[in-house]
């Protein structure tokens, strides 16, 4: 009688497929046929060549801003750093002087009052401005007839505020008998001509510098769009008033904006040239009460020919405006809310 397991084991063995003939003296399995081996080694160098040839299309389009970043600021920010540290007036090969021009503005009475103007401007204009852009964001964010037509005719002030036509025609309101003259006398308010008068010849830049608040109001606009309308309606059901509201939901939320908004228009403000420029005729008067920082720059770059100095004078405004950015980074993290990161600070 046959064994049942030596029948089992037949049956298997018929059932089991041959193993590959490498396998079977030991060597390695078969792999795939020589063809398919060759396109994917074909597809391979081609994906690779479609990669290089995009990586130089890409380099290809960014090499205009690579060239007009390196010849147009990089080189310029290193050749002013090396005048900063020479005597040179743009006709003669520079000197080097190593700190004197750092310590010489130290030194300046002018620069010191540079300093002081620009720094009152900056802690004036720039609380207005965003003040002013907030109120009429808050404004236009309801639905509201013609409303397309008041965002655009509040954002333009910001297209042609910083032109020297405007700054022509904020001279002339602002002078002697002038329009903004007689509309303070007529509530019997003589002040006479701020563009004249160095108690007021500030304000005028400050005024100006406040009317043109339509920037900062359209990013303010898009802030307060995102705020939840539920946060709203939990307010008015806990009983909060308009002010309240502002306050506690308005404000919290669009915090980040609030910051944003206030870094730009201060580095902006550092900047002012045109209008102080135009208003004070290039001088910085009345007894530089509008010497603004750069005014003073330029005065001793192009009229003195103090290229070195002018020089010096960039690299403390550049370190000054970063200073302050510092500041403002660090102190965002007592005030400044963002979304996922709960309700206290940040």
């Amino acid at each position: 009688m046959p064994d049942p397991t030596d029948t089992k084991a037949d049956v298997m063995r018929t059932k089991s497929p041959a193993p590959p003939r490498a396998a079977a003296r030991g060597g390695p399995a078969a792999g795939p046929p020589a063809r398919e081996r060759a396109e994917a080694r074909r597809g391979g160098a081609e994906a690779r060549q479609r990669r290089r040839r995009e990586t130089l299309a890409g380099y290809l389009f960014l090499s205009p801003w690579c060239l007009g970043m390196l010849l147009l600021t990089l080189g310029p920010m290193l050749a002013s750093l090396y005048l900063s540290f020479t005597d040179y007036d743009l006709f003669n090969a520079p000197r080097w002087t190593g700190l004197a021009n750092y310590r010489d503005m130290f030194d300046d009475p002018r620069w010191l009052a540079s300093v002081g103007v620009t720094l009152k401007y900056v802690l004036i204009a720039t609380p207005l401005k965003l003040a002013a852009a907030l109120g009429v964001a808050l404004l236009l964010a309801r639905p509201r007839a013609g409303q397309g037509f008041y965002r655009s005719a509040f954002y333009a002030p910001s297209l042609i505020g910083a032109s020297v036509s405007i700054g022509i025609v904020w001279r002339a309101i602002f002078q002697d008998d002038a329009v903004v003259d007689q509309s303070l006398s007529l509530f019997g308010l003589e002040i006479g001509g701020w563009v004249g008068d160095p108690d007021w010849a500030i304000y005028t830049l400050v005024a100006l510098a406040a009317w043109q608040f339509g920037a900062p109001m359209v990013i303010f606009l898009a802030g307060l769009k995102q705020v939840p309308r539920e946060l709203y309606e939990a307010a008015e059901v806990d009983g909060a008033g308009p002010w309240r509201r502002f306050r506690s939901v308005t404000l919290p939320m669009i915090s980040p904006v609030v910051f944003f908004n206030l870094l730009l228009e201060t580095i902006h403000s550092f900047q002012v040239f045109t209008s102080a420029y135009v208003v004070s005729n290039g001088s910085g008067g009345p007894a530089d009460s509008t010497l603004f920082y750069t005014l003073y720059l330029y005065e001793k770059g192009f009229r003195e020919f103090r290229m070195g100095y002018a020089s010096a004078m960039a690299w403390m405004l550049l370190l000054g405006v970063g200073l302050v950015t510092l500041v403002l980074f660090r102190t965002q993290r007592g005030w400044v809310h963002y979304e996922g990161e709960g309700a206290g600070p940040r």
